[in-house]
C-alpha cells in the first residue's frame, strides 16, 4: 500500500475536503496548494499524478492529531508547579 493509498483512504474515512486537508497541514506549518494536493488523489496513469512522499504524509498525520485532539497543553506551567517545594 502506497502513501497515496493511505492518504486517499484517510480522506474518505474522515470525510475531508481539500480545504480541510490544507488547513490540517497548516496546523504543523506545512503549506500546500489545492492543486498540488489534488495530484496525490489522481490515478497513477494520469499525467499530473504525483507520488505522496513520507514528509507530506507524516505532516498530515501530525496535523490530524492536532485537529482531532487539539494542541498539546503547555507543560511549562505544570513543571513550575511541581518544582515548588513547601517551606519547612
Amino acid at each position: 500500500m502506497t502513501n497515496n493509498d493511505i492518504f486517499k483512504k484517510l480522506r474518505v474515512a474522515l470525510k475531508l475536503r481539500d480545504e480541510d486537508i490544507v488547513k490540517i497541514l497548516e496546523l504543523v506549518d506545512f503549506r500546500i496548494s489545492k492543486s498540488e494536493l489534488g495530484a496525490f488523489f489522481r490515478k497513477e496513469d494520469h499525467p499530473k499524478y504525483m507520488e505522496c512522499g513520507d514528509q507530506i504524509l507524516r505532516n498530515f498525520l501530525n496535523g490530524l492529531v492536532i485537529h482531532m485532539r487539539g494542541p498539546m497543553p503547555d507543560k511549562s506551567n505544570k513543571t513550575k508547579n511541581q518544582q515548588k517545594t513547601p517551606k519547612q
